[in-house]
């Protein structure tokens, strides 16, 4: 208890330590919210709770250790792990997602739940349980006398986290694909109806949400760290964010993620790095708890 209040104190005495939590609670939460949208956009067409979300993000993230290992630029391993997650996720859709959507919530948790765990151990046993990273050689931005640091290998990974979720952003608005993914969220039925191929959508929107993924992971290794079993904590933090904010509303993703990140990092300074993951726990119990009584307000009300 002391430590904590003597963390409290440092923040109160200190505000510039503020900022630096703050700064980079922001980085880090602009990658949960990338991992999250994918998620939304497959809970949201598909109505698929995919509890495997955060093992195709570390997937993604061997993907392009593997390619540096190799001497593959570490920047080039972003694209290249969308590319090969977004064939994974279309393999993974064809041996297993398509079975489940339309059936019901227990089924399509518990196929997802066995799929994070085959990813998991595959992962495992092809790299050892050791933490893997990309030390990509950039220098780190002081400032305030050097209280502050900025690592610019983070900057690059909130630009290329931004420039994709950019790009998914025009795509889904401008291109025909986009529309009729748009469209099958709406109203899967009369999207049929119009002559929409929806099975070629729920194909493409599950491989999406995989190359989403996967391009998450490649950022992460560049400037975090990742092994087989760190899976579960960015699932759980994707469907926080995806709670909280609500199907389909990709402002309120991105606002949730970036909370998120900062609030994880206050926790972590305040009660210790070994608390950040259950803080993630607590905001999803928290959230969750939320929805609960928002609903049954709102039965009343239709009462």
């Amino acid at each position: 208890m002391d430590q904590v209040l003597s963390n409290i104190s440092l923040l109160i005495e200190f505000p510039i330590v503020n900022l630096k939590i703050i700064l980079d609670g922001l980085m880090i939460g602009s990658l949960f919210a990338l991992a999250a949208y994918g998620l939304a956009l497959v809970w949201g067409v598909m109505n698929v709770k995919n509890l495997a979300q955060g093992d195709f993000v570390i997937s993604g993230g061997y993907v392009s250790w593997w390619l540096a290992q190799h001497g593959m630029p570490a920047l080039l391993g972003v694209p290249i792990a969308f590319a090969v997650m977004w064939g994974v996720g279309w393999v993974a859709y064809k041996l297993v997602i398509r079975r489940v959507i339309e059936r019901d919530l227990f089924t399509s948790l518990l196929a997802t739940f066995g799929l994070a765990i085959m990813m998991a151990q595959l992962l495992n046993l092809m790299f050892s349980s050791d933490t893997r990273s990309i030390d990509l050689g950039f220098d780190t931005l002081y400032f305030a006398d050097g209280l502050i640091d900025v690592p610019i290998a983070k900057l690059i990974g909130v630009l290329m986290a931004a420039g994709l979720a950019a790009a998914v952003i025009v795509f889904m608005k401008s291109s025909r694909m986009g529309q009729a993914i748009r469209a099958t969220a709406q109203d899967a039925r009369a999207a049929r109806v119009m002559g929409i191929d929806t099975e070629k959508v729920y194909a493409f929107t599950f491989s999406l949400n995989s190359g989403i993924c996967g391009a998450a992971g490649a950022i992460i290794v560049m400037v975090w760290l990742v092994q087989p079993f760190y899976g579960i904590a960015y699932s759980i933090r994707a469907f926080v964010i995806v709670t909280a904010a609500g199907l389909g509303n990709l402002p309120g993703v991105i606002a949730a993620g970036l909370g998120i990140g900062a609030l994880e990092q206050y926790g972590a300074h305040i009660f210790g790095i070994s608390y950040q993951q259950a803080i993630a726990v607590i905001l999803l119990l928290l959230v969750l708890l939320f929805r609960l009584i928002q609903q049954r307000r709102n039965r009343q009300v239709l009462k």
